[in-house]
């Protein structure tokens, strides 16, 4: 099996066009054409990491941080970013990142977080914005059917909790095709009037591609008349961090040993105790202090993150409890999920789990 032919399988997992603007995911070294014999998954792509690769006969390493994140100018293997890549190179060994196309899936880093500190009724905390299109196209009336199923099979008309949803209005359309034209509908040089539906539905904007080649597989006319707009709905299902309740409400010292118990961390820094119970819990994996104000906006008792700087824990203002549980220990179980998944998708082929430590932090 090649990368090319493994990377569908990534993209399952975590769509790529999930991913944010700033980050760097996909391939980040090798060859597309490469014959994987192995997949090791990590949470830093290290040298360490690589060492144990080769060890462990993997040629493929499928990393939830980018090793590369920004710009390389020079590898010379000055430092440990450098260092990791010459020697995946020297060893044929493909590097690909996940990162924020997890980040922002449903079943991804924070609905694991959430299942790790047992909350139910999750949803997630910050929908994405700008990800939404709408497709507009015009169909005979005895076509429109066969035209908005393959719409439909393509991934279009999927609005949260539902499926197969499009507005469907009547109207006229008229044309007129040149001496060069072969219309369905009519003659060529003469002008034709017919009954038409107008069909439209919305779609995330990476099935674009899919949904306007079975758009004009399925449509009968020589040429189609279709319109894209992006809408600024925000995709209830795809974003950052979640929000969800615990079964009982717990008392705030408790619920945060619950979490240093869950998620092994060395220690949690927090805002003040409030003195009441915690039952809505917000997190987010990572550094997630831009997430601040929405959790106090959809009102939680505790906003879980990593990565929180001394005077952000004053925009806890009194209404929620802010703790930093250290960047790893809020995405620790990522690599674990991974393994799992492609596992279950390559059960005949060889996943591994890394054992190597990647964390940078330590406690006293």
């Amino acid at each position: 099996m090649k990368v090319k032919n493994i990377i569908p399988i990534l993209e399952e997992l975590a769509p790529l066009s999930y991913a944010e603007d700033f980050d760097n995911v996909g391939l980040l070294v090798g060859s597309y054409e490469q014959e994987v014999n192995g997949i090791l998954v990590c949470h830093d792509a290290l040298e360490t990491v690589v060492e144990e690769a080769i060890e462990k006969q993997c040629n493929l390493i499928v990393c939830f941080h980018p090793i590369l994140f920004s710009g390389l100018k020079k590898i010379t293997g000055k430092n440990y970013v450098e260092r990791a890549v010459i020697k995946a190179i020297k060893n044929d060994i493909a590097i690909y990142a996940i990162h924020t196309a997890l980040d922002n899936h449903q079943e991804g880093v924070n609905k694991i977080f959430c299942n790790t500190l047992g909350l139910t009724n999750t949803k997630i905390l910050l929908p994405k914005a700008n990800y939404i299109q709408k497709l507009v196209t015009y169909v005979p009336m005895q076509e429109t059917e066969k035209v908005r199923q393959a719409l439909f099979a393509a991934g279009a008309g999927a609005i949260g909790n539902y499926e197969h949803c499009s507005f469907v209005s009547e109207g006229t359309g008229s044309f007129k095709g040149n001496e060069k034209s072969n219309p369905v509908l009519g003659k060529a040089g003469i002008e034709e009037v017919v009954a038409e539906n107008k069909v439209e539905v919305t779609f995330e904007k990476h099935l674009q591609g899919k949904i306007l080649r079975n758009l004009f597989q399925a449509h009968p006319y020589e040429e189609v008349a279709y319109e894209l707009y992006n809408l600024e709905n925000k995709l209830q299902n795809v974003g950052m961090g979640m929000i969800g309740e615990l079964k009982q409400p717990m008392e705030e010292r408790a619920f945060l040993e619950l979490v240093k118990d869950k998620t092994g961390t060395g220690g949690i820094r927090h805002s003040a105790l409030l003195g009441k119970p915690i039952q809505k819990v917000a997190v987010l994996g990572g550094s997630g202090s831009f997430a601040i104000k929405a959790a106090l906006q959809q009102k939680a008792d505790a906003f879980i993150t990593a990565d929180l700087k001394y005077h952000q824990f004053y925009e806890a203002e009194n209404q929620l409890v802010l703790a930093d549980i250290g960047h790893f220990e809020s995405e620790r179980y990522t690599k674990n999920y991974i393994v799992e998944f492609l596992s279950k998708k390559m059960p005949n082929f060889a996943v591994i789990l890394s054992t190597v430590n990647t964390n940078p932090v330590n406690y006293l």
